[in-house]
């Protein structure tokens, strides 16, 4: 097994070492969930405990308290920089799940994504996606460049043969970059274990409850489960029959709920 996960740290070391070399002003799209957290680490291992490049974190205002308690905490702590990006506008106008949950993410989380790329001027972003994790994501690449307004056209992508990953985009270009995409959930849970990272507590369980998948509080459901540890979340995982995101009310309001919001733009 860690050999696995030494193989899988290093491809995406590498990936990320070539997007910071490559890609002028690289930022990471951090969502305090596990992968992201994981992503986080592996960019410091990539430059010897250094972190140089900021986090963006997308503030709906709609995040479990305990999140934003946490990201707070995390980023003193640690001595992180932290872009923080919110659609004020639309939230002033009232938005918010009670609108459509495709129309809520779309301003509250899309377009303020955007705004905040272009606000920085952001020319890459890696993000802590994974294939296995939604039926969208496993048709992306390692390497998402993006039209002039960060659209996907999940039809035209580059190939990525034998590991080559094509980072030689013009610098008017946006790209997407995805260290973690081969990684499985699973995956993720044992690497942490292996690193000792501290990860949120609402993974654990609480009265017979955790959160498998974390997002907005009115979106994001928990799950029956008495994992009070990674070790328990380990074998509950290899024992679970259910999608990671079923708990995650957008994806359930359409059959394509998450790639028409990654089309237009979202993570």
């Amino acid at each position: 097994m860690t050999n696995h996960l030494d193989a899988l740290e290093n491809e995406s070391i590498y990936i990320i070492r070539e997007a910071y070399s490559h890609v002028r002003n690289l930022a990471l799209l951090w969502s305090m969930g596990k992968d992201s957290t994981v992503l986080l680490h592996l960019v410091r291992k990539a430059f010897m405990g250094h972190f140089p490049i900021p986090l963006v974190h997308i503030d709906t205002s709609y995040k479990i308290p305990d999140m934003i308690r946490w990201r707070d905490e995390f980023v003193r702590a640690n001595n992180l920089r932290l872009i923080i990006g919110q659609n004020k506008q639309a939230l002033e106008a009232g938005m918010g799940p009670e609108q459509g949950r495709l129309t809520c993410c779309g301003a509250l989380k899309t377009q303020a994504l955007l705004d905040t790329v272009k606000e920085h001027e952001i020319q890459g972003l890696i993000l802590g996606i994974r294939r296995d994790e939604e039926g969208s994501r496993g048709k992306e690449r390692v390497v998402s460049p993006r039209s002039s307004d960060s659209s996907w056209t999940y039809k035209d992508q580059p190939a990525e043969m034998w590991n080559h990953y094509n980072l030689h985009v013009p610098s008017d270009v946006h790209v997407r970059v995805h260290p973690i995409l081969q990684w499985t959930e699973l995956d993720v849970w044992e690497y942490i274990r292996q690193e000792k990272l501290a990860v949120m507590p609402l993974y654990f369980s609480q009265n017979g409850k955790r959160y498998r998948s974390l997002g907005c509080a009115p979106c994001t459901g928990t799950i029956d489960s008495s994992a009070n540890s990674i070790d328990e979340i380990i074998a509950e995982l290899k024992g679970i029959g259910t999608s990671e995101r079923a708990g995650r009310a957008q994806d359930l309001e359409h059959a394509y709920a998450m790639q028409k919001l990654r089309t237009a733009g979202y993570m």
